[in-house]
């Protein structure tokens, strides 16, 4: 634990993310990270590598839920988990190999964190026109594209993989608004359920691979899902009484601030 952390604090940064996760369905990595490094004072990249083996043991009880209800698309799933490990290993593998400076590092991860924050941001705010778009395309075209656009799935998964590594953000809002993109066609329980899916083992690999270089600390994650758990069960309730555009526009504006303060 980081010396003159306040005992309940960490608990309570994960109880606050768990509920907003819960509300929103994102926000994990766009809010935990942030938070470890402007609130607490957790260097980035322990911030980063603690962060991501957070997202994959909370991610997987979703994965698994998903995967048995039949929601995750078996074809897309699998060109995601090969592409994506793939790019969060081409950059493990700079980072072997370059071994940057420590300080530099921090920065850079940083700054890559700020600008994803922005990237979530923008994706919550694009999503209201986004789904009356998939709406309308789907009600003229009943083709299944699920077939399609391998190549733009393999790159989308590479991107990810590599951005994921760097900045433990990308599997959620952006990844959601990718797919939703590349296929309207099919129904958001599947472009939901297949994002969760492939976020579990890229954000555990990834996750051990930081946890390699020394970028973890047990403590800390500990401390964290000791409030996640009853925060994302919390709010996995209340978000049928809460309205969507007010949870939103929560998410949106604390991704702003967060991603302000992150690049300056």
């Amino acid at each position: 634990m980081f010396e003159g952390t306040p005992l309940l604090l960490l608990p309570t940064i994960g109880f606050l993310t768990g509920l907003v996760v819960g509300l929103t369905g994102v926000g994990g990595g766009s809010l935990m990270t942030p938070m470890l490094i402007g609130v607490v004072g957790v260097p980035p990249a322990i911030a980063v590598g603690t962060d991501l083996l957070f997202a994959a043991i909370t991610k997987s009880f979703g994965g698994v839920s998903h995967w048995r209800a039949g929601h995750v698309v078996k074809p897309i799933f699998w060109r995601l988990v090969g592409s994506s490990l793939l790019g969060a290993t081409a950059f493990f593998a700079w980072l072997h190999f370059a071994s940057p400076d420590v300080a530099q590092l921090n920065k850079t991860i940083r700054v890559s964190l700020g600008i994803a924050v922005f990237a979530t941001a923008v994706a919550l705010i694009v999503r209201p026109w986004l789904m009356k778009w998939r709406l309308s395309f789907s009600s003229k075209h009943t083709t299944d594209a699920a077939k399609s656009h391998a190549y733009a799935t393999l790159f989308l998964g590479f991107i990810i993989g590599a951005l994921v590594a760097v900045s433990s953000i990308g599997a959620g809002a952006i990844g959601v608004t990718a797919l939703m993109l590349l296929f309207p066609l099919l129904p958001l329980r599947n472009v939901v359920g297949t994002d969760v899916a492939y976020a579990v083992p890229l954000t555990f690999l990834a996750g051990a691979a930081h946890a390699g270089f020394g970028n973890l600390d047990v403590n800390l994650l500990a401390a964290l899902l000791v409030g996640s758990i009853p925060g994302i069960l919390i709010g996995a309730k209340l978000c049928v009484r809460v309205p969507e555009i007010a949870t939103r526009g929560l998410l949106i504006v604390m991704l702003t601030l967060a991603g302000w303060k992150l690049t300056h």
